[in-house]
């Protein structure tokens, strides 16, 4: 049975992405969030996130969409600089680790959820475009499929340290010591072979 709240309309632009801020900006806050919970915090009626996610799953993969958009952003922001070559790629792990630190319980969704028709996967492979075509512009003699896979490992791996505390930092300038060792330790190796 509808009730009064039900056939309110919503008065939002954009919906769907005042929705997944909404359960971005909850699950930061490390509230527990359903579609309803989500509803209220945008001020919609509790219908109406089902317009545009049919279960809280659909929702945490756009969530998680969102979360690789605003990482690709970043990294993009980092590419514009100019950067010497040889400083390129650890910028762009400081841009991830940062990233990860920034917004941590985001970016375990982001690699926790399974696919459910979401497009995370296909903006994920952006990221993954995007760091390929740096590191071919960057190191064109070495194996770019290898050296890009190996880069966001690393910087995963760093991140995912960090966030669950096995990485012995207790300051914003050692986690970026951290990085930025760690990359020009391997990135040395790849410079031998570089341009």
């Amino acid at each position: 049975m509808s009730t009064a709240e039900d056939k309110q309309p919503h008065h939002h632009g954009n919906l769907r992405a005042a929705l997944v801020a909404a359960g971005i900006a909850m699950l930061e806050r490390g509230e527990r969030f359903s579609l309803r919970a989500v509803a209220r915090e945008v001020g919609v009626s509790q219908t109406a996130p089902y317009r545009h996610f049919p279960d809280k799953a659909h929702l945490e993969a756009a969530m998680a969409s969102a979360g690789f958009e605003t990482m690709k952003r970043r990294m993009e922001t980092v590419l514009a600089r100019s950067t010497p070559y040889s400083q390129v790629l650890t910028d762009l792990a400081l841009s991830y680790v940062h990233f990860a630190a920034e917004n941590p319980a985001l970016y375990d969704l982001m690699f926790s959820i399974s696919a459910c028709g979401d497009d995370r996967l296909s903006v994920s492979a952006e990221v993954f475009a995007l760091l390929e075509e740096t590191v071919a512009e960057h190191y064109p003699r070495v194996d770019t499929y290898g050296l890009t896979t190996a880069g966001w490992s690393m910087a995963h791996g760093l991140a995912s340290l960090y966030l669950s505390g096995q990485l012995p930092v207790t300051t914003a300038e050692e986690l970026d010591a951290r990085v930025t060792g760690a990359f020009s330790a391997v990135l040395s190796l790849a410079a031998a072979d570089g341009p």
